[in-house]
């Protein structure tokens, strides 16, 4: 079963919010784990879900500033998670499943943007690792918990407009012979939606359903590896770092998205697409268009080309099987 990568009309937009999506949902006695649930727009994507009744778990990369953010939010927990360390990831995994506890929802919010060429585990470029490889491998180890999501679980892939800026570049996908910096973020923010595509395909059968979205703009802690003067060379802000482009979003905002894709009945049965504005994404095969998903993130055999690829390059596949 795939689902048409058009709008549906959800009644919500740009400028709602995670707790407008949530309104008359009840989370109570579902379990979410949110990556990187503790900064930017994955404190509001904690806030929400909480708040809503979920029980909230957030793997963080500095487990002492997470618990330091999420304060005393009631029915949210942290533990320890580094998304460019494949021990840490295999870690965080085993001591979730020694629990017992299903995961009904996992966001992959965590990322790193533009951030100098860095090389991570077997010299895997940090962009591609921590983006998309950590994340893979997280939804893989952690598949025998979601699978029990009582058959409404959901994965919700964090992906950005700027896959726009770039395909999966098979000739060079760690960046060994030139790096740019942009070039690499588009590349993982590709990978991102090819995932959720092909774990669509794979999970529904137990029932799960994966989404890949796209927040908006937001001015968070994401942008901290870019200097003050390449943003206001982008436009984004002011010499004062005040925001001076309209369509940037609040946190709230930014979250609103993917909490809309984690949790909406309005898209049951439904899976494998990109979305943005809370609602399913229109294609666009223009570079420079400002909102749509380009058709080489949605391919499906681009998809499973990736998985594979994934799969080699972690030893992980909970699907292998088949």
């Amino acid at each position: 079963m795939t689902t048409p990568q058009h709008k549906i009309g959800s009644g919500f937009g740009a400028r709602s919010t995670a707790e407008e999506v949530l309104r008359g949902i009840d989370l109570s006695g579902k379990l979410a784990i949110v990556t990187g649930g503790y900064s930017g727009i994955g404190l509001e994507t904690t806030r929400a879900l909480a708040g809503a009744g979920a029980r909230v778990v957030v793997p963080a990369r500095r487990p002492e500033a997470a618990r330091e953010a999420v304060g005393d939010l009631d029915g949210v927990e942290v533990d320890e998670l580094d998304l460019g360390d494949l021990a840490s990831v295999r870690g965080f995994a085993e001591r979730f499943l020694a629990t017992g506890r299903d995961a009904d929802v996992v966001i992959c919010n965590a990322a790193v943007m533009a951030c100098p060429e860095t090389r991570v585990g077997p010299g895997w470029e940090a962009q591609f690792a921590t983006n998309h490889l950590g994340h893979y491998t997280l939804v893989n180890l952690l598949w025998p918990a979601i699978a029990r999501g009582r058959g409404r679980g959901r994965v919700v892939a964090v992906s950005s407009g700027g896959h726009r800026r770039s395909g999966i570049r098979w000739d060079d996908v760690m960046s060994e012979r030139s790096y740019d910096k942009w070039q690499a973020y588009g590349q993982a923010k590709t990978a991102n939606v090819l995932f959720a595509v092909h774990l669509d395909g794979l999970a529904q059968a137990a029932g799960v359903r994966a989404f890949a979205v796209h927040p908006g703009g937001i001015l968070t802690p994401l942008q901290r590896h870019l200097p003050k003067e390449e943003m206001m060379a982008l436009g984004w802000i002011d010499e004062e770092g005040n925001a001076l482009l309209a369509s940037l979003k609040t946190p709230g905002q930014g979250a609103a998205t993917q909490v809309w894709a984690a949790t909406s009945p309005q898209l049951d049965g439904m899976g494998g697409v990109y979305c943005e504005d809370c609602d399913i994404a229109e294609p666009t095969t223009e570079p420079d268009a400002p909102s749509g998903v380009r058709p080489y993130a949605t391919d499906p055999a681009q998809a499973a080309r990736l998985w594979a690829l994934s799969a080699d390059l972690t030893g992980v596949d909970a699907f292998a099987s088949r």
